[in-house]
């Protein structure tokens, strides 16, 4: 028999019933703890987030402060606009935080590239829309975001730790030209598909569980884009940076233990540089493990790459307050 249950009746009882919810993820975590300890493939333990009760709304808002990130960056790159105030308001009604930089960029050059940020830019919109929508009231207003790209911005900070720039003097704009903006995005892209799937399994509604996978296939469809676009071009630079960028993302996001089925792993982050050579070229447009899995991080480790810090840290970089909700320190 059809259920008859509408999707406002799957959301009251989503986001209401949170006392018995509590109770069953408690003892959700427990046994996923449990499993993890002798060897269970896709059992996910983060004890931090274990021990504070997290709940599916928790998981949904700091999917969302992720994505107020990312539709500001594409929306400025494209528009030289970002969201409007009713997209940043909390459910509640409210108001959301600044952003501080960004800018239009003028794909004149490359219409090409052009073409690619305006399409990301409307499903980054498209992410924050849903889940509001789906959080209702308990959607929490985007916090301050810093997307500037001059000498004292983030992207400035990263590329200089990358050693992409000059690591005293250099500044990296990515809104001075489209080469400059895939850059930026690369920074972005690869962390939005590991951060969703680290999360998924913190997720026990299977409706919600569906969409976050669904929102991670775009987020690599997205990553995808980039990577293969910046290789196209054939500039060993680039090729470079990428792997620069990687292995700053990596020295942030620590050194948890290899897991080859969940795909954790000391080294979770590659940039785009081909092995082989002639007719053993061979791309690595996909940054997989051995087992061709794509690699997850926890919240925590996400937080210490858009924090830019690799301590702990409930603020800093592209985030200079901090996210909001329960999910917002790297520990």
């Amino acid at each position: 028999m059809q259920d008859a249950r509408t999707e406002q009746d799957l959301l009251i009882e989503t986001f209401d019933g949170r006392a018995r919810r509590r109770e069953n993820r408690r003892a959700f975590f427990t046994a996923a703890l449990g499993v993890a300890a002798v060897g269970g493939a896709f059992a996910y333990a983060d004890p931090a987030l274990a021990q504070t009760s997290v709940t599916d709304s928790d998981v949904l808002n700091f999917a969302l402060n992720l994505e107020y990130l990312e539709a500001q960056f594409y929306l400025y790159a494209v528009n030289g606009t970002g969201l409007t105030s009713d997209l940043t308001a909390s459910g509640g009604g409210s108001a959301g935080g600044t952003v501080t930089g960004g800018a239009q960029v003028s794909f004149t050059t490359d219409p090409l590239v052009g073409a690619y940020a305006r399409e990301i830019a409307a499903d980054e919109l498209a992410h924050v829309k849903f889940l509001r929508t789906a959080l209702g009231s308990a959607a929490v207003a985007m916090p301050n975001i810093n997307i500037s790209g001059d000498a004292n911005g983030p992207f400035t900070a990263a590329a200089r730790a990358a050693k992409v720039v000059d690591p005293t003097s250099g500044i990296f704009n990515p809104y001075a030209s489209p080469t400059d903006f895939l850059l930026g995005a690369f920074i972005f892209e690869d962390v939005g598909v590991t951060a969703y799937k680290g999360a998924a399994p913190l997720l026990s509604n299977k409706t919600f569980l569906e969409a976050a996978a669904g929102i991670l296939a775009v987020e690599a469809y997205h990553a995808a884009i980039v990577r293969t676009t910046l290789y196209s071009k054939g500039v060993q630079g680039l090729i470079d940076a990428t792997e620069q960028i990687a292995a700053a993302r990596d020295a942030l996001d620590g050194t948890p233990t290899e897991d080859k089925v969940r795909g954790i792993a000391p080294n979770d982050d590659q940039g785009i540089a081909p092995s082989g050579s002639g007719d053993t070229l061979t791309a690595n447009l996909a940054p997989l493990n051995s087992n061709g899995l794509a690699f997850s991080r926890t919240p925590g480790q996400v937080l210490n790459i858009v924090y830019l810090n690799a301590g702990t840290a409930t603020m800093g970089g592209f985030f200079p307050n901090g996210v909001n909700g329960n999910i917002k320190s790297t520990t």
